[in-house]
């Protein structure tokens, strides 16, 4: 028992005490310790996070996959061997819930623990408060911010990719960037998005391989997800630009030219998939398979893109609430609303229910803020849509909003001769 005192005198080897010294107390050592923790974790950005390490951290996955396993399993240890020396760039990629923040948390989490500082944001919370420093409001200024992040002796930035691409952010990540490659910086970078999928400058830097070490962990139901059709897309497989027709015969010249601008607008957005596409009107003019044709484009070229059904995505997502769900409602929602590319098929009265209505919201509006390519087909009118729904597919500056003014294309095909047979009756 310490009694009260702050320092105590050591003992000389006779057991007497060694008046020439003074150290602290038990107690007071333990608290100065605490406070240097609380000081490192507040430092640290890293919230609910400090409790994620890497004794809480499955290294054999959930995947069922002796590959997908081993692929964890090697994250893992690539990740241990970085937290217990920090050197170079440490890159972690894969869809959401597949353990990539978890990894990097444990990385801080070690650093901690070792006395070394590490600071924890997502690339969009850094970018949120870069802007907010320039408010004279601001308790941090832009400089002292920016340099604090800029100079942290180790930086994990998380969900990298999913932040607006203006070329204020651009700029803004490069300059990060740039200083902690060119310093040598440790820093740990968690991305959904594929590396080849990355800015230029960003994956020149990740090729350098004696620099960068990179990490990839999901299974492969995900990647399917990500760079094939789904199982019950036999229909939508067919739907290329090669076999789609905007010379439709029956047509009027100015339906004609309608049907052939939508069919270039979907051609090039596929090639260099950027905002936002809005296909609207009736049932069976097109709009989908051209949302199916820019899939298959993307697809052949071995670039990662989701189609969804808007109505079938609502009842898995309600589905994914069941306890016998193979897949997490976290997991499909965010596997949703941040892959690369994403289709939202058939958007229309199903969002009616104000469930179905914040869940939709909630992932246009991610994708919105974030500038993440998007393709959505709807029958709806613009005055049928949720009031903040409709404000972000008229925002031109993000959006082209095209509406196919042709008839279902179904009535152009030649009735099928039925055979009635002999003792039975026609339907």
């Amino acid at each position: 028992m310490c009694q009260g005192a702050r320092f105590v005198h050591p003992l000389l080897g006779d057991g007497k005490p060694d008046y020439s010294r003074i150290v602290p107390c038990k107690c007071a050592a333990r608290e100065t310790e605490n406070k240097r923790l609380e000081r490192l974790q507040k430092y640290s950005n890293l919230g609910y996070l400090v409790k994620m390490t890497f004794d809480n951290f499955d290294p054999e996955g959930k995947s069922k996959d002796a590959a997908q396993k081993a692929g964890v399993r090697q994250a893992y240890e690539g990740a241990r061997e970085f937290a217990r020396k920090p050197a170079g760039w440490f890159i972690i990629g894969g869809p959401s819930g597949c353990g990539k923040t978890h990894l990097a948390a444990a990385i801080a989490n070690y650093g901690l623990a070792q006395n070394t500082p590490a600071f924890y944001i997502t690339t969009p919370d850094l970018l949120d408060h870069l802007r907010a420093s320039f408010s004279p409001s601001s308790d941090m200024g832009y400089d002292e911010f920016f340099e604090q992040v800029r100079n942290a002796p180790l930086l994990i930035l998380d969900d990298f990719g999913s932040q607006s691409s203006t070329a204020w952010a651009k700029e803004k990540l490069d300059q990060l960037l740039s200083h902690r490659y060119n310093t040598r910086l440790p820093t740990v970078i968690v991305t959904s998005v594929p590396v080849e999928e990355l800015e230029d400058r960003i994956r020149t830097r990740l090729a350098n391989t004696e620099f960068c070490r990179i990490f990839t962990l999901g299974s492969k139901a995900a990647d399917l997800a990500l760079y094939n059709w789904a199982p019950g897309f036999e229909l939508q497989k067919k739907m290329t630009f090669e076999t789609f027709d905007w010379k439709r015969v029956n047509l009027s010249l100015e339906q004609r030219q309608n049907l052939e601008a939508a069919y270039n607008l979907a051609r090039m957005f596929a090639e260099a998939p950027e905002n936002w596409l809005v296909f609207a009107g009736i049932n069976g003019c097109g709009k989908t398979h051209l949302a199916s044709a820019i899939v298959n484009y993307r697809y052949k070229q071995g670039k990662p893109a989701l189609f969804v059904v808007v109505p079938e995505f609502l009842d898995h997502l309600r589905s994914a609430f069941s306890p016998d769900s193979k897949i997490t409602y976290d997991q499909l929602f965010e596997g949703v609303k941040t892959t690369p590319l994403l289709v939202l098929d058939d958007f229309g009265e199903q969002a009616s229910t104000p469930w179905a209505q914040e869940k939709l919201y909630q992932v246009i509006n991610y994708r919105y803020n974030a500038c993440l390519p998007t393709v959505i087909t709807t029958v709806l009118g613009l005055d049928e849509m949720d009031a903040r729904i409709r404000s972000r597919f008229i925002d031109n500056k993000i959006s082209t909003l095209f509406n196919l003014d042709v008839p279902d294309y179904r009535g152009d095909r030649p009735a099928v001769k039925r055979t009635i047979r002999p003792g039975r009756k026609s339907n």
